[in-house]
């Protein structure tokens, strides 16, 4: 468990749509094997040190005709934001895709001060 050093705990959320191939014949939608698709997400302002940060599909929408295979993940958390990545692999064809995230960690006071 992670334990909050700071008695001020900041949440930030956001939705962002990844993509949307099948408009423009994009390669989620006409390729095959292994895609990835990856997706910079910037904090309002930066949290005191690494938050945990939960990604999920809020709306996918797939080829009914393939097997339906997605993997959704953050990496490179860090205090000001995080990437969300977006994988899927073999025939599976994949349209569109949004994520929701949710960020939760410590945040600095205005009475916060270090001694330099």
């Amino acid at each position: 468990m992670r334990r909050l050093s700071s008695h001020l705990t900041g949440v930030e959320r956001g939705s962002i749509v990844l993509f949307s191939d099948y408009q423009d014949g994009g390669a989620m939608w006409t390729g095959n094997g292994p895609r990835e698709l990856r997706r910079i997400v910037e904090f309002s302002e930066p949290f005191r040190s690494e938050p945990i940060v939960h990604v999920s599909m809020s709306m996918w929408d797939m080829d009914q005709k393939t097997n339906q295979r997605a993997d959704i993940s953050a990496e490179m958390v860090n205090p000001e934001g995080f990437v969300i990545v977006f994988r899927t692999w073999g025939d599976t064809r994949v349209a569109r895709i949004r994520a929701d995230w949710l960020a939760i960690g410590e945040i600095s006071s205005e009475d916060d001060w270090e001694i330099v």
